[in-house]
């Protein structure tokens, strides 16, 4: 029913066309014994995903980046009901056709963080970050070795390596300015990151997009989106933290930490956020506070720094 997705072209032919993605779902949905469930496409989101009535959502993966789902699926069911919030509960996951891969599972109550973020009092916000911090080091004490030889990089020096070796026309690729550019190489050699780290499972986008809220109520509802789950340094995750949590917004990434139980050096962060794999430091320059100085460590300390 849906055709295969394997480049950048078909992607972009067929993924957004819900003439051609929405029988895919309703055949699929007919097949897990769902037939005639009401099927509403969420905007947001890398894949494309599905609310299937009130209580379920189905999440597809192209042979493009079926391995996603796969990791999606493995992360979700190792975190069942370990996490201070729900996670979604995985109610099917496997094949469908021409490489697609799908899973089924809960719908999280309450609403997306980003958007509900202004209609939270003041009190509520503060709760709410320290309960997101509470999450990320319940996440981060958990035995990752379940899960090591199937989510990657494996190699976490390796993994950095490369990321460095790219640093530069990553940021380039993405529009960033010149006066930016020339600070990378030297920044990067300057900020000594562990070889090898304790290691933590990761969810890598560790943001207000992937957090549910009560908005009445003023609590976290749940935590999603697991594509993208990997095994490393704690730290890692506090890029997410730092440019979509708590956004340079005074106090609130104090608050955070504290919940978390510690904090991470600001240019330590920073080195990560020009390491992260879907890093956009033009993006970030755009959406956060600009620094006193145009310089990264400048940069490092009004983003990172619990103040």
């Amino acid at each position: 029913m849906l055709p295969r997705v394997e480049t950048d072209q078909e992607w972009d032919a067929i993924v957004p066309n819900e003439t051609v993605m929405r029988p895919g779902a309703e055949d699929l949905c007919r097949r897990l014994g769902l037939p005639g469930a009401d099927l509403v496409r969420f905007a947001e989101g890398s894949q494309p995903v599905y609310a299937v009535g009130d209580a379920l959502v189905l999440k597809l993966f192209p042979a493009a980046s079926a391995a996603d789902g796969v990791r999606e699926a493995l992360v979700l069911e190792h975190l069942a009901g370990r996490l201070p919030v729900p996670t979604p509960r995985v109610h099917a996951t496997g094949a469908y056709e021409n490489g697609w891969r799908y899973v089924l599972m809960d719908r999280l109550k309450g609403e997306d963080l980003a958007p509900a973020w202004p209609r939270l009092s003041e009190a509520n916000r503060h709760r709410v970050v320290e309960e997101a911090g509470e999450t990320l080091a319940a996440l981060h004490a958990l035995d990752p070795a379940p899960l090591a030889d199937r989510l990657g990089p494996g190699d976490w020096a390796a993994f950095l390596a490369g990321q460095r070796a790219g640093a530069v026309e990553r940021q380039r690729s993405r529009g960033l300015d010149e006066r930016w550019l020339e600070q990378i190489p030297e920044f990067l050699d300057s900020v000594a990151l562990p070889v090898l780290p304790r290691p933590a499972l990761l969810h890598t986008e560790f943001m207000r997009q992937h957090l549910t809220v009560d908005v009445a109520a003023g609590r976290l509802t749940g935590l999603f989106d697991f594509e993208p789950a990997m095994v490393g340094d704690p730290a890692y995750d506090f890029v997410g933290v730092g440019v979509f949590v708590t956004r340079a917004e005074p106090g609130l990434l104090a608050r955070f930490s504290k919940a978390y139980g510690g904090q991470f050096a600001p240019r330590e962060v920073l080195a990560y956020t020009l390491l992260h794999v879907y890093s956009s430091l033009p993006w970030y320059l755009r959406e956060l506070p600009a620094p006193p100085e145009p310089n990264l460590d400048a940069l490092a300390e009004a983003w990172f720094s619990p103040r």
